[in-house]
């Protein structure tokens, strides 16, 4: 090849050199999948966000009402005044009816108290709840780890207003349900103390002071 060919030739092959190594181009191809590709990502990331809120089983849920629920329950002290005579002007009845109640009993677990524990000095009537005391035993917050192991070891009973779980199947393998339970109590919190379980569980029941089946699994879900 003589001087003047080599000179012609030249711009050409550093022009092709130059488009073959170039970093910043890219092929027709390449450009169109890297939108794919980002799209495709957010939706399973989305698809995990969908499982992560997958509703809790109610037999499962009823298998940890069945340990935190009680028989008995402490309300109003004031209603232990009452003469339930029907006096036209008591001042211990219910705008919608009813008598305010000092205590309550179920035939089976009903009710998880809200307090952690109450006494009524004129009726010498006291109550420490399940929950406060089996729960925070050994201090005043858990670690959902703590939460867990100790509501699977509770001791279960059949409970009134949710779906029926006899005794023999009421233990729990499964523990999505107790940690639902914990994030919906202790929130983004590590730990779940004693008090915010008490005032989380108030809330559930719309100030009521125990929190029933129905408000209870519509905590879970």
């Amino acid at each position: 090849m003589n001087a003047v060919n080599l000179l012609l030739t030249l711009p050409l092959m550093c022009t092709v050199n130059a488009f073959i190594h170039n970093p910043y181009v890219t092929s027709e191809r390449q450009i169109s999948t890297a939108p794919i590709k980002r799209q495709i990502t957010v939706v399973n990331a989305d698809a995990t966000a969908i499982a992560e809120k997958v509703s809790v089983d109610p037999k499962e849920a009823a298998k940890l009402f069945g340990r935190l629920a009680e028989k008995y329950i402490m309300l109003d002290s004031s209603g232990g005044l009452c003469c339930y005579s029907a006096c036209s002007d008591c001042e211990f009845r219910n705008p919608e009816g009813g008598y305010i109640m000092a205590d309550q009993s179920a035939s089976r677990p009903k009710w998880i108290p809200c307090y952690e524990t109450r006494e009524f000095e004129s009726m010498d009537k006291s109550h420490t709840t399940k929950w406060s005391s089996e729960i925070f035993k050994d201090g005043p917050a858990v670690t959902k780890e703590q939460f867990i192991e100790t509501i699977v070891s509770l001791p279960y009973a059949p409970i009134l207003g949710g779906p029926y779980v006899g005794a023999s199947a009421a233990t729990i393998e499964d523990t999505t349900a107790a940690s639902a339970l914990f994030d919906a109590l202790a929130g983004e919190k590590e730990k779940l103390t004693r008090h915010r379980m008490g005032r989380r569980m108030r809330e559930f029941s719309g100030g009521e002071e125990g929190l029933v089946w129905k408000a209870f699994i519509a905590a879970l879900t």
